[in-house]
């Protein structure tokens, strides 16, 4: 709290100083905008006092804004920003003489003589001068607080992106997202046709086998191994199905999807599940889905972990799910699949997706989506 004071002192104190020679800036250059030649120059100084405006802004509150503005909204910012520096300078002045004040009264205090007279002080007099110090240093403070307040809406207002600006990177946020969700259900087709391919198929193939010998030498145990075949490829394609689209998802809600895949799951995994008073959107509880498939799957296959836990809750409005193991870490949302996969989904859906995974581990993979 002292520190953040501190700071939010020193940052209008310096504005109160950078807004002298904003002002002095202004009226020296303003006569020569008229002047094509040198208008362009004038707008390029602005800039320059804006950037260190908003410099001053982001080291001292913490309160970073975006330098795509041109010289035309600099030259703009200053106007109101000169008014709200000189105000700064009001409150700074009242500081400095309430401090001198404070060492005036502080040598009367220590000599024993009365507030602002010669005579002997009294308790009462005192109390009444504490009284009106403690009025004078909230009200300094609150005046710091409110320049420092004005301070930092003016420059999101005038150094803000434009609408059309935030326009545009929404567009282009969608049409990466786009581009990336359609790399994504490629590669997840591509990982379902291999699963057809070297799971499903060869064991047909097998099955064919088997049941060829099983009818040309009338074999009873090739019989057998033909129907464990049969049972073998059946579970492939179940597994295969549910990676596609579980139908627990519509027919039982989140909760019993993730509650099936823990009890297929090869590792004991435990699932928390926080949402009983709410149901998530079909879309929603899709994407949290997948993100705790694939995390348990890569888990399984490649951390060496010995438990995995799913913890699905509401956090603000956000719903969030982190799925965590004891594996040997090093996982990286990178490449094309997997979870690199997963974080593409993710931001599809305006969400945000991230890997904690150290060597050693453990690790924790967290998808957080808007709900609404």
């Amino acid at each position: 709290m002292i520190i953040w004071a501190a700071r939010t002192t020193a940052g209008v104190g310096l504005g109160a100083l950078t807004a002298i020679a904003e002002v002095l800036y202004v009226l020296l250059s303003a006569p020569l905008l008229v002047v094509p030649a040198t208008r362009e120059a004038v707008l390029r100084g602005a800039r320059k006092l804006t950037e260190v405006e908003r410099i001053r802004l982001d080291r001292f509150f913490d309160n970073y804004n975006d330098d795509d503005y041109d010289g035309r909204r600099a030259l703009q910012y200053l106007f109101p920003r000169i008014l709200v520096g000189l105000l700064g300078l009001g409150v700074w002045a009242c500081l400095a003489g309430g401090v001198v004040t404070a060492v005036f009264y502080g040598r009367q205090l220590v000599t024993g003589r009365a507030p602002g007279g010669q005579g002997a002080g009294t308790v009462a007099g005192w109390l009444l001068v504490a009284a009106l110090a403690a009025l004078a240093v909230f009200l300094c403070w609150q005046g710091m607080a409110g320049v420092a307040a004005l301070d930092q809406w003016l420059a999101k207002r005038f150094l803000g992106p434009s609408f059309r600006t935030i326009v545009e990177r929404r567009m282009s946020y969608l049409f990466s997202t786009r581009a990336e969700v359609v790399e994504a259900v490629n590669g997840e087709r591509r990982r379902i046709e291999r699963d057809l391919h070297d799971g499903v198929q060869q064991r047909l193939v097998a099955l064919g086998l088997l049941l060829g010998r099983a009818r040309r030498t009338g074999n009873t145990e090739l019989v057998r191994q033909a129907h464990e075949e049969v049972q073998e490829a059946l579970r492939e394609l179940r597994e295969v199905a549910w990676y596609v689209y579980p139908i627990a998802l519509d027919e039982g809600g989140l909760d019993t999807a993730l509650e099936s895949l823990a009890e297929r799951a090869t590792i004991p995994v435990e699932v928390r599940y926080s949402l009983s008073l709410w149901k998530p959107s079909l879309q929603v509880a899709t994407v949290i889905y997948f993100v705790a498939s694939e995390a348990v799957t890569n888990a399984t296959k490649h951390s060496g972990a010995t438990r995995i836990t799913i913890d699905v809750r509401l956090l603000g409005r956000e719903m969030v799910v982190e799925i965590g193991d004891d594996g040997s870490g090093g996982a990286q949302a990178v490449g094309t699949g997997g979870l690199s996969g997963l974080a593409r989904r993710v931001a599809a859906a305006d969400g945000e997706f991230s890997v904690d995974s150290p060597i050693g581990g453990p690790t924790v993979v967290r998808a957080a989506l808007p709900c609404g």
